[in-house]
């Protein structure tokens, strides 16, 4: 009798346990915390979100360089006294024409805030012609990626597009009153000094800068949708660039 309820006693025990161990397992099912799967990205997925993504960039960054101090106060794309011309700026200074040198630096940027009133349609317009080619390894190349790749394939289109409206902008800030008095002057400094007469082509400048800043806000405004969910604004967005962020 004593070893039948040994025997019972060691059955009931083993069944506990094996018992235990099922919940247990079950216990550790239900606790594991699963991973979304990935959205599954088609070619055409990844070219709508990369177009969108510069379609935002492209008009937040209108948006704000377009407007009165939108060159001028940002540091990051203020347009300068131009390069090869720095020692006109020195002499004029040395003049005491700094009015005349501040006025100039900031018609500057004003002809750079007008142009870029017409830089929209000329930047969307550039998008269309994104193909399915490269789409993924622009999606995955990092910070600035699609922007690289649409200024690769449109800056010399872009410029000559732009050019025109920064001639128009120019006249309209009428930017070479502030210049002449400061490159005539310097010029004739130099007829009697036998030094180099310098004078720049504004137009080639402006355009150069204002473009290269327009990227730049672009690129700032890509980089924001690769790294802040909050700045995916739609829904192709969210599944393409969230594809990243689960990787």
């Amino acid at each position: 009798m004593k070893k039948i309820l040994y025997s019972l006693t060691i059955l009931t025990t083993l069944s506990f346990l094996s018992s235990c161990d099922v919940l247990e397992e079950v216990a550790t099912i239900a606790t594991t915390p699963t991973t979304p799967a990935k959205p599954q990205l088609t070619n055409a997925d990844v070219i709508s979100g990369l177009r969108e993504a510069l379609n935002v960039g492209i008009k937040n960054s209108v948006n704000l360089t377009s407007v009165t101090d939108g060159f001028l106060k940002n540091t990051a794309i203020r347009i300068p006294f131009p390069e090869d011309a720095m020692k006109v700026r020195e002499k004029a200074l040395e003049w005491g024409m700094d009015a005349q040198v501040d006025k100039f630096e900031t018609t500057l940027n004003r002809a750079a805030e007008e142009a870029s009133k017409e830089a929209l349609t000329i930047f969307m317009n550039s998008i269309t012609n994104m193909t399915v080619q490269d789409g993924f390894a622009i999606l995955n190349g990092g910070d600035g990626a699609a922007t690289k790749y649409l200024k690769d394939q449109t800056t010399n289109q872009l410029i000559a597009a732009f050019k025109p409206k920064v001639t128009a902008a120019i006249a309209t800030v009428q930017l070479t009153e502030y210049w002449n008095p400061i490159i005539t002057k310097y010029n004739a400094a130099m007829s009697l000094t036998g030094g180099q007469k310098i004078n720049p082509n504004l137009d080639d400048y402006v355009t150069q800068k204002a473009i290269t800043g327009l990227f730049y806000m672009v690129e700032q405004e890509e980089n924001k949708i690769r790294k802040d969910p909050m700045a995916r604004v739609s829904d192709i967005l969210v599944k393409v660039f969230g594809s990243i962020t689960q990787q």
